[in-house]
Formats: structure tokens, sequence, C-alpha cells
């Protein structure tokens, strides 16, 4: 879901015109898919057939009242559910909490702060803030990103392409960040076997590593030497 006005919405209320009013608020405010029932028969028979990704539920109906109607909804699904009531006394909006509703709203209401509510609790469900935004697959290091899935390398200065020997060999290390890595355990990365004749070959594709991924490839500050037994990447913030 792209954003919280791809919602689809069942609003349930007894009263025809207020229903069409609040479809009507909806969907000036970008809520395009509305749909609307009269009673709980025909807000449980929507609910199962549409599938809705949020409801607004009035308490009192003319076959049952919404606390009920909630909790039976509630057992098969845990989609956003909003109280929109006249009943404004403290017990019915603590029960309508209590239950499990998301929010509750007392008439006569305004339209903006319906909306308001309505959206702040439908973007904490569908669309969460991200904690990282760079994709999986993605090591940042400094002004320089490396993206694995296209072995590509983005710097101030331009784009650079990754080998597939490098790129086995920048995984490996990114893969155990922070940690020394053996010249063993990189050569089978790369090759698929021990160090062996590969000491001059490794190290030249890690000055090659360098010289796409530092500053200033003869001081380097993240792919770093551990003499005698290998190299580390040293750590920095993932985005």
């Amino acid at each position: 879901m792209n954003t919280i006005f791809e919602c689809k919405l069942l609003v349930v209320d007894d009263e025809p015109e207020l229903l069409i009013m609040l479809k009507r608020i909806l969907n000036q405010a970008g809520f395009s898919q509305v749909i609307t029932a009269g009673n709980c028969q025909q807000a449980r028979a929507y609910f199962h057939a549409e599938q809705p990704d949020g409801v607004i539920l009035d308490v009192m109906l003319p076959d049952g009242d919404g606390f009920s109607l909630m909790q039976e909804l509630r057992t098969n699904s845990n989609v956003p559910m909003l109280f929109l009531s006249a009943r404004d006394e403290d017990e019915n909006r603590l029960l309508g909490l209590g239950l499990g509703a998301d929010d509750y709203i007392t008439k006569p209401f305004l339209p903006r702060e319906l909306v308001l509510r309505l959206s702040i609790i439908l973007r904490r469900v569908y669309q969460p803030v991200p904690i990282q935004t760079v994709p999986d697959e993605t090591l940042i290091l400094g002004d320089v990103t490396i993206n694995f899935k296209s072995g590509l390398v983005q710097t101030s200065s331009g784009e650079k392409t990754l080998t597939a020997k490098e790129h086995a060999l920048l995984k490996k290390l990114w893969e155990n960040q922070g940690n020394i890595v053996t010249a063993d355990s990189l050569c089978r990365s790369a090759w698929d076997d021990d160090l062996y004749g590969y000491e001059n070959t490794l190290m030249v594709h890690i000055r090659r590593l360098r010289e796409k991924i530092e500053k200033n490839p003869s001081q380097p500050q993240y792919l770093l030497t551990v003499r005698g037994m290998g190299y580390k990447l040293r750590k920095e913030t993932n985005q």
C-alpha cells in the first residue's frame, strides 16, 4: 500500500443521511473506497465480502450494538476500528476503547477532526515510519554507497562498477563488518580455495577495492589490514 488513501473503509450507521455525509467527507479527503452499511447484518456481509482496511462504527444500531459487532469482527481481523457515536458518556467511551477500538469520537463531530484521527490510525497501522530508508543489500561508508544487487559504487565523483571478485570479497567483509576476516576465508569466498597461491592476487583486488571505496587508498579508513591475520571492514552507520 503506497498511501493510506488506498485503504478501503466500511462505515456503519443507522442514519442514512449521516452515511451519505460521512461518505462525502471521506471522499473529499481522498478516500475513494468507502462502503456504507445501515445495520449489523449489512456490516457483517460487507466486512467479509469486501475485507475493508478500516471500520467506522456507530454504537446504537437497529439490530444490535456496535460494541458487540466490533468484538465479533475482531475475532477474524485486526483492522483499525473507530467508534463514532452520540453516546458520549465516559463509561461508553472507556468500554469501546477497552474492547479494542482504536479511537472513539462523539457526535456531533468536526469533519476535519474525524479525517485527522482516522488518518493517524491508518498511518500507524499501514505506513509505520521506517527506521531504515536505504534498501537491503546496501552498504554506506561515509559518502560512498555500495549497492550489492547492482554491483555499483556511488561516490561524489561518479559511479564505479565492482568486478565479480571485488563483489565477492567486499560482501564477505560486509557480512562480517567490524570483525577480522582471514585471508583464507576471503580467498574461499572469491576463488573457492585457500590462500596458497593467491596472496598477490588477493592484495591486488584489495588495492583495487580501496581505489573504489576509499578517499585515499594509501591511507584507508574503512578497508583495514590486520597484519598477520587478514582484513576488516570498519563499522559505519548503515541508513
